[in-house]
């Protein structure tokens, strides 16, 4: 399957307008920009794709909002006519054009943009010896807060691994345990997962528990522990060790410090992405803004993502209300 096919079952698994386990969302009212707005051009910008009334908007968008740059406080659209020393301009011009296509409108629209692009959106997120893999030395840095037994976590689980595993040379991946308290097994498969990591078999029981969501016992742990070549009676020991309670207290506060609303919460390079960009595109974006070329994704890595995740874009799970069974199984990676 071609990379952009494969984005297009990214934005079908992961979009916080709605796939998140533990946070809700309301839709907001679409602000319309004025009959009598002027269109702004730009140069290298194509707004061709827009009606004239959504130009008329992000005209509006570009003339209004400031540019990326602390040291060019000038509104985006001056910045790309002058030339200004920012090279994030164009970019933020762009991205808007996307944004006001999707028919976002003006709040989320101005909190999207100033997520992806205001430098105080940046965020410490610590690996702190969380499970990794990929280079240490990568210039992209992914770390995923997740519960093992939120459906939406599952069926994001084999696509981001893919993209993963696409950018070897790009990326380090890291995970972390962010048990919403939501599902009844989460807490026991992160111990589980932890445990098999002692064993050198964290990401081979990462994959196994998210295909499996819906045996997540401790039968079915073991089960997956035993077909892993696990010593079972290991596993058990490790699970109840106090270090193991300690990582997934850890990264529950850190998720909490950073205000992890929902699952899967995904932070690139301490950035976090909101799935309002297609996730390929994010990644290639940030290593423009890093002065970096997007090495040319493998495509027999990508591989078949697979069909599409169908409810993916379910609603989110609502925090005060019970949490809905996982999927009957789970896409396998």
């Amino acid at each position: 399957m071609a990379m952009k096919a494969l984005s297009a079952v990214i934005l079908g698994a992961f979009a916080l307008s709605g796939s998140t386990c533990g946070k809700s969302t309301e839709e907001p009212t679409k602000d319309k920009a004025g009959p009598d707005a002027p269109v702004v051009v730009l140069e290298g910008i194509d707004t061709n794709a827009l009606t004239q009334r959504e130009k008329k908007e992000w005209s509006s968008y570009v003339s209004e909002f400031i540019s990326p740059c602390p040291s060019v406080p000038v509104p985006i659209a001056q910045c790309v006519k002058e030339k200004r020393e920012c090279d994030k301009c164009a970019p933020a011009a762009k991205y808007l054009v996307k944004l006001v296509k999707d028919g976002m409108p003006r709040e989320p629209l101005e909190k999207s943009y100033k997520n992806r692009f205001d430098p105080d959106k940046v965020k410490n997120v610590p690996l702190d010896g969380s499970p990794t893999k990929g280079p240490e030395s990568a210039p992209l840095t992914i770390v995923e807060f997740a519960d093992f037994q939120c459906p939406h976590c599952g069926q994001f689980a084999p696509v981001l691994d893919r993209v993963v595993e696409s950018r070897k040379s790009e990326v380090r991946f890291a995970y972390k345990f962010y048990v919403l308290g939501k599902f009844p097994n989460s807490e026991n498969a992160a111990r589980a997962a932890i445990a098999a990591g002692k064993q050198g078999k964290f990401w081979e029981m990462h994959h196994m528990i998210f295909a499996n969501q819906e045996n997540l016992s401790q039968q079915g742990l073991d089960s997956m522990a035993k077909e892993l070549g696990l010593d079972v009676g290991r596993l058990h020991a490790d699970m109840q060790a106090p270090d193991t309670a300690e990582r997934i207290a850890k990264d529950k506060k850190l998720g909490e410090d950073l205000k992890v609303e929902g699952t899967p919460a995904i932070y690139i390079n301490g950035r976090q992405f909101d799935g309002h960009q297609d996730l390929n595109e994010w990644l290639n974006l940030e290593l423009t803004m890093m002065g970096k070329q997007p090495a040319p994704p493998s495509t027999a890595a990508a591989g078949d993502a697979g069909a599409k995740t169908g409810e993916a874009g379910a609603k989110a799970v609502d925090a005060g209300t019970k949490a809905p069974a996982a999927p009957a199984s789970a896409p396998k990676p």
